[in-house]
């Protein structure tokens, strides 16, 4: 009987003997290391080894016999069945042929590692497959040392075989369990515990998007961000980028990583790992360099062009040696296999106060009841329905996570076991909140969001929201561009999956707002601000080289998250267009903006850029773009200036802009044109004369028309797209645009709000219609309906 397998002897053929985990890891062992992919050896027992194992003593029949008609939504029979076996498991001896095969490969692993700990690791024959990941189902043991710690390690991982959650998890996803065996896989570990580690997935995980790979990284060894024990670091990496020898990483996000898992003395398998706090300095840095990001991503498309599908791949950093390796390889098994073509989306209807955030799992709402849950032996007592809330939700638990309308933890990231469960049951989950089993209570009802970006929300109450389904569908040909505007770059890969022709609108500001949230100037100024503003600067900058680089590289991030999503088609990035009470709101923003009766139309977009005070500062935006676009290679981004008043503000910025590197015409850049005062339809030819077209803003370009505040309930019911002085201005700047043969586009929310307004827009001769995302479809199907294709 052939019991032990060299890594290097198995590849994915061998799935039926050593399990998915330990057949890739042999995959990527024999195929892979010319592509720089390090993998750390071992060796793996086979399905036979374990069949003879289980066969004796009639172990395999009481097994048989306990499972047989199990009803593994009874919580306690489960878990009493489970731990009957596992203990019977542990009582037989291994056969003498296997005990044999595990010392003479141990020994042939410590000769070629002098000094090597071990992981020891489960891998089931039906693990990893393509329609179910088995996540965490069976057990892991690390910095296992000496053969004696190993043969118990191995024989704890065949008794996880029988773990209450994979009992469960074979029955939910109809395994047989007599169908299943399980290999042992006894692998050298890299010294993650002195670096870093995580996962990182050749997609996003949350939208689907294909293009970018999702990296999540935190210190210690990779089970703290498996376990959902740390929130990690996370990052982003565009493949085309990649592929083109560009720098490519999109967004760096930063964790807490307030703990890591680290090795212990002990040589007692269950002891041999411990959870220490990470020192607040290291906190507040990120955990890999843009270097080390850009090679695990390099890994992740050769894993991923290897195996011809989405990858889930886990990875470490060697402390000692400083090189990169991968751990494991599975197929993505959540988003790659949702039906194409259908989509449902959320949309939280009623308000409610926020009772805590954290990361969004699921782009889904929940709503019911909280139980706050601290330990497995209680859940019992948990009632289809409620609202799961824990520290951090185990796998342990899946017998109760597909009975939960939603789940909430304290603890965790993206890729935690727990979330990938979440997403496999289509349950929403915010996760890493901080303080949600201190800040829930038992029985309050709660809305659990995750359908509005990154972030996902607990709000108080049972909250009314809409579920829409939508089929993919052939969307009819129109006479004009459907565009999106898109606030913030968080759902930008959701979006980008919307039918549309690119983002007529990108507001800057927004960006700055959600991703920096310093006044520029303060950030220009750090070392002569004062206590406590100087602290803060500092605390929220720590992790960049710079309070200056981190507003060039957020912004940056911002931008091409936008870009990159939307690419190749258009992406126009409209300049910050801050009013100076908006600006004031930002930290350090009452050191700097002066205080206006009416900042409407005061101190903002091309005067601002102009002004000698504000220079600096402008100079900053234009090194964030050219760095998008000359150095990424993201040049679908155009610019859009903001608030021009006369024609020698539009000049003066085309020249300010070209002498920060964004030169009109260069590398193909375009420079649109906000058309929203009067003097900007009046006098179009002589605008246009700078410019390569408009893109009109109904809402300000209404309000100056009519003379109105449409924030005034005093006259805001006068505010309408439709007057007829405010449709000849838009109309004017229409024709002006079409004669020149320039671009023309529309990104106020009179389309949306005004089907008539809409059509008006098409007879007209409007190029595009940039509209809020939840009104695309239904607007491109309406105009479809009217008018197709029919009119020039």
């Amino acid at each position: 009987m052939n019991t032990i397998r060299r890594f290097a002897e198995i590849g994915l053929a061998d799935l039926d003997q050593v399990g998915g985990k330990n057949s890739s890891l042999g995959e990527m062992v024999s195929n892979l290391a010319d592509a720089g992919v390090r993998v750390p050896d071992g060796f793996a027992t086979t399905a036979d080894a374990f069949r003879a194992f289980v066969a004796q003593s009639g172990l395999a029949e009481l097994i048989s016999t306990r499972l047989a008609d199990l009803d593994t939504d009874d919580v306690v029979r489960l878990a009493e069945v489970g731990r009957e076996i596992r203990a019977e498991v542990r009582q037989r001896p291994f056969p003498a042929e296997l005990e044999a095969d595990l010392r003479a490969a141990y020994d042939e692993l410590v000769a070629a590692a002098p000094g090597a700990s071990f992981a020891v690791r489960s891998s089931a024959t039906a693990e990893d497959l393509p329609d179910a990941s088995f996540a965490g189902q069976q057990e892991t043991f690390l910095n296992i040392r000496g053969i004696d710690a190993v043969l118990t390690a191995v024989k704890e991982v065949f008794a996880s075989l029988y773990n209450d959650r994979a009992i469960a998890y074979r029955v939910h996803h109809h395994f047989d369990h007599d169908a299943v065996a399980l290999s042992a896989g006894i692998q050298r570990m890299v010294r993650s515990d002195l670096g870093s580690s995580g996962v990182m997935f050749t997609m996003d995980t949350e939208s689907g998007f294909s293009d970018a790979v999702f990296i999540t990284s935190s210190y210690g060894l990779g089970e703290a961000v498996v376990q959902g024990a740390v929130n990690p670091d996370e990052f982003y990496v565009y493949k085309p980028g990649l592929r083109a020898r560009r720098p490519a990483i999109l967004k760096r996000g930063l964790g807490e990583k307030a703990t890591k898992m680290i090795y212990t003395d002990d040589a007692t398998v269950g002891r041999t790992t411990a959870f220490v706090d990470v020192p607040l300095p290291d906190r507040a840095q990120l955990s890999l360099t843009d270097a080390q990001v850009t090679e695990l991503a390099e890994h992740a498309l050769a894993i991923e062009a290897h195996y011809g599908r989405p990858m889930d791949i886990e990875w470490g950093l060697d402390g000692t040696d400083g090189r990169l390796y991968v751990l494991q390889a599975r197929p993505e098994t959540v988003k790659s296999r949702q039906a194409a073509g259908t989509q449902e989306h959320f949309r939280l209807e009623g308000e409610g106060a926020t009772l805590v955030e954290g990361r969004a799992i699921g782009q889904k709402i929940g709503a019911g009841q909280v139980h706050v849950l601290s330990s497995i032996e209680d859940m019992h007592t948990f009632v289809p329905g409620d609202v799961l809330v824990a520290d951090m939700t185990d796998p342990d638990w899946e017998p109760i996570m597909k009975r939960a309308s939603a789940i909430v933890t304290n603890r965790g990231g993206r890729t935690c076991h727990a979330a990938i469960i979440a997403r496999e049951l289509g349950i929403p989950a915010v996760v890493g909140t901080g303080t949600a089993t201190q800040t829930l209570s038992d029985g309050q009802a709660v809305t659990v969001s995750c359908a509005e970006g990154d972030t996902g929300f607990v709000y108080e109450g049972q909250l009314d929201f809409t579920v829409e389904s939508s089929a993919a569908q052939t969307m009819p040909d129109l006479a004009v561009k459907i565009m999106m505007n898109v606030g913030t770059p968080d759902q930008a890969f959701t979006f980008a999956a919307l039918p549309n022709e690119g983002v007529g609108l990108a507001r800057l500001e927004f960006i700055i707002n959600r991703q920096i949230g310093i006044h520029p100037k303060a950030l220009l100024d750090f070392d002569t601000l004062e206590e406590p503003l100087k602290s803060a600067v500092a605390a929220k900058t720590a992790a960049y080289a710079s309070p200056r680089d981190y507003f060039v590289q957020r912004v940056a991030e911002g931008v091409s998250m936008l870009a990159a999503a939307f690419a190749p088609k258009p992406v126009i990035v409209r300049l910050s267009d801050f009013k100076s009470n908006e600006y004031a709101h930002l930290l350090g923003g009452e050191l700097y903006e002066p205080h206006e009766e009416n900042p409407m139309i005061g101190y903002r977009g091309a005067a601002r850029y102009l002004s000698a005070d504000f220079a600096e500062c402008f100079a900053l935006e234009c090194e964030a773009l050219r760095h998008v676009r000359d150095v990424m290679g993201l040049t679908n981004v155009k610019i859009m200036i903001p608030f021009v008043r006369t024609v020698a503000e539009i000049e003066g910025v085309i020249e300010l802009l070209a002498s920060h590197g964004l030169k009109r015409g260069e590398n193909d850049l375009q420079v649109i044109m906000m058309c929203e005062l009067p003097s900007n339809a009046v006098i179009a030819d002589a605008f246009l004369d700078h410019v390569d077209g408009y893109s009109i803003g109904s809402n300000d370009m209404t309000q100056l028309t009519l003379g109105l505040d449409r924030d005034s309930s005093l006259v805001s019911d006068t505010f309408d797209e439709r007057d007829p002085a405010v449709k000849f201005m838009l109309s004017a700047a229409i024709r002006a645009c079409r004669a020149r043969g320039k671009y023309v586009g529309i990104c106020g929310q009179g389309p949306s709000d005004h089907p008539d307004l809409a059509d008006w827009l098409v007879r007209e001769g409007i190029e595009s219609m940039s509209l809020n995302p939840d009104t695309v479809v239904s607007t491109w199907l309406r105009l479809g309906r009217t008018h197709g294709a029919r009119l020039p």
